[in-house]
């Protein structure tokens, strides 16, 4: 005799109301984190076109892009700077009048704690060569000098910290940099500063985009040195690991969509700590390109890719799509 199980799976599937009631991953406005790009001595938006939609903003305009940020929900922002000069030390990205430094007081004096501010930290946008730490000769080249290059990110964390940035964001890749900056935080009484660190950064060709908005793209070699190996995904757990051992609060995964089986094994090792994802420039204008071409809906595709980033373990989303993101979940996904 045949027999049957009782329970359905598509019972459960059967309308709109009944999906969104059981569904096991939901998208959360407060859970994403709006990049911002300010550009020092520009007087109005620049559009960037590698990336539609996006632009880079000047300093004053930023609290007009808050303002209409925070009336959709959104409260998290990290600010990328691109500097009106550029030396081998990065000196204008720890300067006190530089344009993360001012960008960050305006926005605090402006919004008080209503927002948080997340500072991204690094050399790339500030140097000439556009590597993320100071770059020393060797024999007939030049190398990234990771510990001559802790004291300058320590230096940017510093100085980021002191104009009112919640969470310091090091994105260079340079081994100890976060204990190094939690040293500096901590002995210059910022010990409620948090750090996210960008622990599993993988030396993608998705961020292209970025590196054109942000004018970042190295002059000599590439970030294969210090970034990590796109075929390494046990790596991820180590790095993760040091980090963590080294003071960090939050931990990233970057890229997001194309990496999502390290996000979710990240995830796994650490379940107590914060874990966010960085859907990058490449990744946004993938699905844009192919959204304006009309290969795909937009609306659909950007909610799917984003709730399999969060079904991976992601807790937070640095996303280009925030903006549009929190319009359409006050509409309601449409699975």
């Amino acid at each position: 005799m045949v027999t049957f199980p009782t329970h359905r799976p598509r019972r459960l599937r059967r309308n709109k109301l009944i999906r969104d009631s059981v569904a096991e991953t939901t998208l959360a406005v407060e859970r994403l984190i709006v990049p911002l790009f300010v550009r020092d001595g520009a007087s109005e938006p620049e559009p960037i076109p590698s990336m539609p939609g996006v632009s880079r903003f000047p300093i004053d305009y930023l609290s007009k892009v808050v303002q209409s940020d925070l009336d959709l929900g959104l409260r998290n922002f990290i600010l990328f700077g691109i500097p009106s000069y550029k030396d081998d030390l990065a000196s204008s990205a720890y300067a006190k009048d530089g344009v993360i430094q001012r960008s960050l007081r305006q926005l605090r004096e402006t919004f008080g704690d209503k927002i948080l501010l997340y500072a991204d930290e690094c050399t790339d946008e500030y140097t000439a060569h556009g590597h993320c730490g100071i770059v020393r000769r060797s024999g007939q080249g030049y190398v990234v000098d990771n510990d001559e290059s802790l004291r300058v990110h320590a230096n940017i964390a510093l100085s980021q910290a002191e104009a009112g940035a919640d969470v310091i964001a090091p994105s260079s890749m340079m081994d100890g940099v976060v204990g190094a900056i939690r040293r500096a935080l901590d002995q210059n009484g910022f010990q409620e500063t948090a750090i996210m660190a960008y622990s599993a950064k993988y030396a993608s060709t998705f961020y292209s985009p970025f590196r054109d908005a942000a004018y970042s793209k190295p002059a000599f070699g590439d970030r294969r040195s210090y970034q990590m190996d796109p075929r390494n995904g046990a790596e991820a757990i180590r790095e993760v690991a040091l980090d963590i051992e080294e003071g960090a609060d939050m931990v990233m995964v970057k890229p997001a969509h194309t990496y999502l089986d390290v996000v979710r094994s990240v995830k796994e090792a650490f379940p107590s700590y914060p874990l966010v994802a960085y859907h990058v420039s490449g990744e946004y204008s993938l699905l844009k390109a192919a959204a304006m071409n009309g290969w795909i809906d937009e609306r659909t595709a950007v909610l799917e890719v984003t709730t399999a980033i969060a079904r991976a373990g992601a807790d937070m989303i640095i996303t280009y799509y925030a903006e549009q993101l929190a319009k359409w979940i006050r509409e309601g996904v449409p699975f």
